[in-house]
């Protein structure tokens, strides 16, 4: 055990809690990250975001080299080596986690390892895997930033070999011949055709009468169709009743959610992967009067909870949980914590799905524009008029842009195609400097690129779109 008396400890080392304790360092405030993994990185390193993107990026390889290939004059015929695909994930896991350990050595961040829980005003008791208390820290500070873990659904038991969560999804010890998914969000969606693209069949079961609610109905649309021109099949406004699993399958049982006969679906996994819950249990929270709400988020007020010193982040609070939704906040909250002004512009938080095309978005929706009764203007532009789209044979999708109609200042921007999770940056700087539709539409983009598609729909919304 380092040093045992700190400006600040953080409990949770996954990106909130990484990114506040390096943040702290470069303030010059003695720092202590507290993780229980074995590596540093949280869910988004280790099980989630990052080996996710791995598996996407290889397995969209897999699937072009066997049929775009060709049309390119590239004539090869792949062939899954499955290990050594999970290998390579592993190894770019590994070198991100170490990354992190040399960054706190960089900042003098001390990493505790263990389970942190807080013991009162000030205290945080660090306990082994085994449950027992190794020693205790003292802080000025103490930052709560443990994330959050998958959701559970009665009927359904995750056992990490038949039935799995994201987890265990990411590491299948072969191609299903049939995957059911339950959940049509982004995890489940991601996972899914990653799955798709190796060979497996692909169900997705939802209790909504629509994919990835939360997005753009237009954007999702499309996105359904194409998923489905993948092969992925979709059951919506399904509620599951129950999975049964055996040595070499399971059983999926569902019905309406509008009522209706039964049904049932045999696979050889289940991916259960309706949303994240926050982490928060066994936190010691009570111990300095903290009381979570039913889903077991923490209120805070500026990332303040109601306990003084004591400071909550990332998936444990409101919002989306997304990783830098809490770098975000990490760097906010030590800013203020230090005497700073901290600050996070909640409302320019994009959203984005890794699949084929990507997703992405940020700001308001056209729904929530209609529900809040705003005049808007709308610029739509496709990529099958864009050059580059077009050269690569990636067409499908659209970038669309809504302003308001009277300060014509960017309200939402909404993208479904090429690379468009690298794209969405521009519309969040925009958006930050409020910015009008007119400023992109102005400014000038390099051609030929998926960017001026952005540029495009922006000029759109005056009605002067000149490539399509």
């Amino acid at each position: 055990m380092p040093d045992t008396t700190y400006d600040v400890v953080i409990i949770g080392g996954g990106p909130g809690g990484y990114n506040a304790a390096i943040r702290a360092g470069q303030l010059g405030l003695k720092a202590a990250c507290v993780e229980m993994r074995g590596t540093l990185g949280g869910t988004c390193l280790n099980v989630g975001c990052m080996p996710s993107k791995a598996l996407l990026h290889a397995s969209e390889l897999y699937a072009a080299a066997g049929s775009e290939f060709a049309k390119l004059g590239i004539e090869v015929t792949p062939k899954l080596n499955l290990p050594q695909m999970m290998a390579q994930k592993d190894e770019s896991v590994t070198a991100l986690t170490k990354g992190i350990e040399f960054l706190f050595k960089k900042n003098k961040v001390d990493w505790v390892k263990g389970a942190g829980r807080i013991a009162g005003p000030g205290k945080v008791e660090v306990l082994d895997a085994d449950g027992k208390v190794t020693g205790t820290l003292s802080a000025r500070d103490i930052v709560v930033a443990t994330g959050s873990e998958p959701s559970s659904l009665p009927g359904v038991t995750v056992d990490q070999k038949r039935i799995v969560d994201s987890t265990g999804a990411l590491a299948l010890p072969e191609v299903p011949g049939h995957l059911v998914v339950i959940g049509a969000g982004i995890i489940g969606l991601e996972l899914g055709s990653v799955w798709r693209r190796l060979g497996a069949k692909v169900t997705v079961v939802e209790f909504l009468d629509r994919i990835t609610p939360g997005v753009d109905a237009e954007v999702a649309k499309t996105f359904q169709r194409a998923l489905t021109k993948q092969g992925i099949a979709f059951k919506l406004g399904m509620k599951v009743t129950g999975a049964t699993a055996s040595k070499t399958g399971v059983s999926l049982a569902f019905e309406p959610v509008a009522g209706g006969a039964a049904e049932t679906l045999d696979a050889d996994y289940v991916l259960l992967a309706i949303g994240r819950r926050p982490y928060t249990q066994g936190l010691g929270l009570e111990t300095v009067g903290i009381e979570t709400d039913k889903r077991g988020f923490i209120a805070t007020d500026h990332w303040k909870t109601s306990a003084p010193g004591v400071w909550a982040i990332g998936d444990v609070t409101h919002g989306p949980m997304l990783a830098h939704k809490a770098e975000e906040e990490a760097v906010a909250c030590i800013e203020r914590l230090a005497g700073k002004a901290g600050h996070v512009s909640y409302g320019v938080i994009p959203g984005v799905i890794y699949t084929t095309p990507e997703v992405a978005w940020v700001g308001k929706t056209e729904e929530e524009l209609k529900a809040e009764g705003r005049a808007y203007k709308v610029g739509k532009f496709p990529f099958t008029a864009n050059s580059r789209a077009k050269i690569n044979h990636e067409t499908e999708g659209f970038a669309k842009i809504l302003a308001d109609a009277a300060t014509d200042e960017i309200l939402g921007a909404h993208l479904i195609g090429p690379s468009v999770s690298e794209m969405i940056g521009e519309c969040c700087v925009a958006m930050e400097f409020r910015a009008a539709s007119e400023d992109i539409a102005r400014t000038c983009h390099p051609h030929p690129t998926r960017s001026e598609a952005v540029r495009q729909a922006s000029m759109g919304v005056e009605g002067w779109t000149m490539q399509a």
